[in-house]
């Protein structure tokens, strides 16, 4: 029965790789605490907030950052109250939702499901390279930071928190890096490469797709990420090194998304262990792609035979 349920909503298997990496997530919150007990980690966090700003203002990289988060923030603040109100909103609103949309509607949309798993391992990837630094270099937002610093916290201040920002489940100590648009410029190049805009003559384009898709999709890929840069400083939850240090972490993880292949023999043990039949995914079949999961992972190794292998090992066909 359940793997009836599986290959009927194959996609159940990617929501269940999210979970995973929620439980990831919950360990960045604990694993600081401990870590740094003996200096406390609410100091700790702080005094690298602070070193951003720093950096920013006055490292080799400051060319990079001609504004400041306060002058971003203060010029919302005065005359913009309505903007700042609806970026509140989108900071509270979107982030996870936004991205689990993303996410299915890509698992649809992809033109083969190997399009699809790079985007989603490169995601994954970025998760744990984000999470690492979670635990290691905490570091307090700007609206966290002491009052003469300037900073305010919009986004409580107007009442626009939702449950996706409070309880404990959330690491408020982990700005950097911003992965509200770590996400924003994985889902906005992933955007621009389905509008084909920068595939060159020999490469396969997406399929079917009219003119008016190929500028909406290109529009859309540079004003999604701007909007999340613009709503994560101006809420002063971020500071500006955090997006770029979000962006290596997404071009690295793009670079290295085929590390993640390692654990395919897994995956086929953990469906022979539950006795399930993994799931054909559907990506790519509404263009004539069978999306077979070999394919989809682009690996050297037919790691079906890891199953058998072991199956033969315990007398099971």
């Amino acid at each position: 029965m359940h793997s009836r349920i599986l290959q009927r909503f194959p996609f159940l298997i990617e929501m269940f790789y999210w979970i995973i990496n929620f439980l990831f997530y919950r360990m960045t919150s604990t694993l600081p605490q401990h870590i740094f007990a003996s200096t406390g980690i609410w100091a700790v966090a702080q005094a690298h907030g602070l070193a951003v700003l720093e950096a920013e203002e006055f490292g080799w990289s400051n060319f990079m950052f001609p504004l400041r988060e306060r002058e971003v923030q203060q010029w919302f603040m005065r005359g913009h109250q309505d903007a700042l109100s609806t970026l509140n909103r989108a900071y509270a609103l979107i982030h996870i939702p936004g991205t689990v949309g993303f996410i299915a509607w890509y698992y649809y949309a992809a033109p083969s499901h190997s399009t699809f798993a790079t985007v989603r391992r490169t995601m994954t990837l970025t998760n744990f390279l984000a999470f690492l630094t979670f635990i290691f270099y905490p570091c307090m937002p700007p609206r966290l930071l002491p009052t003469e610093y300037g900073f305010l916290d919009t986004v409580r201040h107007d009442n626009a928190q939702s449950v996706w920002m409070s309880g404990k489940y959330v690491n408020s100590l982990a700005a950097m890096p911003s992965m509200h648009f770590g996400y924003a410029f994985a889902i906005g190049c992933t955007l621009l490469y389905r509008s084909g805009c920068f595939c060159s003559p020999f490469e396969k384009k997406e399929i079917g797709q009219s003119r008016f898709w190929k500028l909406f999709f290109f529009v859309l890929g540079i004003v999604y990420p701007s909007l999340i840069l613009t709503t994560v400083v101006a809420t002063a939850n971020h500071y500006f090194l955090d997006a770029v240090v979000a962006t290596l972490f997404v071009l690295i993880a793009f670079a290295c998304n085929e590390t993640l292949c390692v654990f395919l023999p897994l995956e086929n043990c953990l469906f022979w262990a539950i006795r399930a039949a993994k799931p054909a995914p559907t990506t790519g079949q509404r263009y004539g792609d069978g999306g077979s999961r070999r394919d989809e992972l682009k690996c050297p190794v037919l790691v079906e035979s890891h199953c058998t292998v072991f199956g033969q090992r315990f007398g099971v066909p």
